[in-house]
């Protein structure tokens, strides 16, 4: 049976940058860096200690079925318009501060929810990300 999901893909505009951003400026680890048969970059990224979550950094350019939708999601990508998910922390104002000292854009300062304290960051492509100390 399912028990979880191991690989999120995040579309990224330059694969490069973005390895940089997650592990320089986040703080991830690099899990892998290759290149497949299809010439498609494999880069995945992991949050310091997790073992079985990884984030795929994704150029649509090389992924997607034609260079329209590509194209299409890299300004879906580049406008801002998505959200790859929520990054879990335990201390949201303190890694809040930590993260922004590393140049880390946040778009909403740490706040008081019903579900616990969020703060909203971009990553270097645009995306964005709810970043949530929960309550429970």
């Amino acid at each position: 049976m399912i028990t979880g999901i191991s690989i999120v893909s995040v579309w990224v505009l330059d694969q490069d940058a973005a390895k940089e951003f997650y592990t320089k400026q986040l703080g991830c680890e690099l899990v892998t860096d290759i290149v497949l048969d299809n010439g498609m970059r494999w880069l995945t990224v992991r949050p310091q200690g997790s073992t079985n979550q990884e984030l795929l950094l994704m150029d649509p350019a090389r992924s997607m079925l034609d260079a329209e939708t590509a194209g299409q999601v890299r300004a879906l990508v580049a406008k801002g318009a998505l959200s790859p998910g929520v990054m879990s922390t335990s201390d949201c104002r303190a890694d809040h501060a930590e993260l922004s000292a590393r140049g880390v854009e946040f778009t909403q300062a740490p706040a008081d929810r019903p579900y616990g304290i969020e703060a909203v960051l971009r990553d270097d492509s645009g995306n964005w990300f709810s970043f949530t100390q929960r309550k429970y």
